[in-house]
């Protein structure tokens, strides 16, 4: 419960640092006269994406919606889960892709809906896809979804505002003195957003792993179905599409190729050390 506490408030923290950059920046627009209008636009950005979460994310995959008849491993691990959480069942997609990855998403657990790909299902084991399964399913049940949509909405209202400024100044008549100021915010406001979205995006996955370990009572499984998802997706990478770009903070390993200056704003944390903590959890104090 430690570890849940501390990235509650580490969340909400990065939350409070987001609407410190919109302000900063929405100060210097028409002298602040327009941060309310921002404001509302972001919230409206915010409500569109997190009603119509599930919908972007399954279309974004080319997903289809499978029975159980057509995917019965999946249903019996997700039924078994769903059940020992005392939560809805979800819906079952699978996406026709060779990368290995998997994603949760919904406005709420009875709206939920759960997605693999076909190399996931072809690449792991049955203990490794249910250790995966509890992950996403942890998405689900701790509301990371709303916490992803608001994240995205407020990112995007502060680069609107950056963009705004830059290229129309910030409405003062002494433009020279202010300037630098509004170059300086334009450049670093939308720099600060993704920075502070990524950081609530890696809070996420770790939180989902932790849970989801709790959930299946089986930490290694994850961590050996982690091991091999980090071989997959560097063999099989996704294209970097926007679509796919827009949704891939939603999945379980980074879908993209992650080399040098790209790890730095990567939406996951490192493999490696998500791999430790699930060692750490199951007893090997030195992983």
């Amino acid at each position: 419960m430690g570890h849940r506490h501390f990235n509650g408030l580490k969340t909400a923290g990065l939350f409070a640092a987001l609407w410190v950059v919109v302000l900063g920046v929405g100060s210097l627009v028409g002298g602040g006269r327009y941060v309310l209008l921002f404001a509302a636009a972001g919230l409206a950005m915010t409500a569109y994406g997190y009603w119509n979460s599930a919908t972007i994310a399954i279309r974004a995959m080319r997903a289809y919606p499978v029975s159980e008849l057509e995917a019965p491993e999946m249903y019996r691990i997700v039924r078994e889960l769903s059940t020992t959480a005392r939560q809805p069942m979800p819906a079952l997609y699978i996406s026709p892709t060779a990368a290995p990855n998997a994603f949760a998403t919904g406005r709420n657990p009875r709206n939920a809906a759960v997605c693999c790909t076909e190399g996931i299902l072809r690449l792991l084991d049955e203990r490794e896809l249910r250790g995966v399964l509890g992950h996403e399913l942890m998405h689900v049940y701790n509301r990371d979804i709303l916490t992803s949509s608001v994240a995205a909405a407020l990112a995007g209202m502060i680069t609107s505002l950056a963009q705004f400024l830059l290229f129309f100044g910030g409405g003062g008549r002494d433009r020279d003195s202010n300037g630098l100021a509004m170059l300086a915010m334009a450049i670093l406001g939308p720099i600060a957003a993704m920075l502070i979205q990524l950081a609530i995006s890696r809070t996420r996955e770790y939180d989902a792993d932790e849970d989801g370990a709790r959930l299946t009572g089986d930490p290694l499984a994850l961590a050996s179905a982690l091991e091999k998802l980090a071989a997959g997706t560097a063999r099989a990478p996704l294209p970097a599409n926007r679509d796919l770009v827009d949704v891939s903070h939603l999945m379980i390993a980074n879908p993209f190729r992650s080399e040098g200056m790209a790890q730095l704003f990567a939406t996951h944390p490192p493999m490696a050390e998500r791999i430790a903590r699930l060692r750490r959890m199951a007893g090997y104090p030195g992983a």
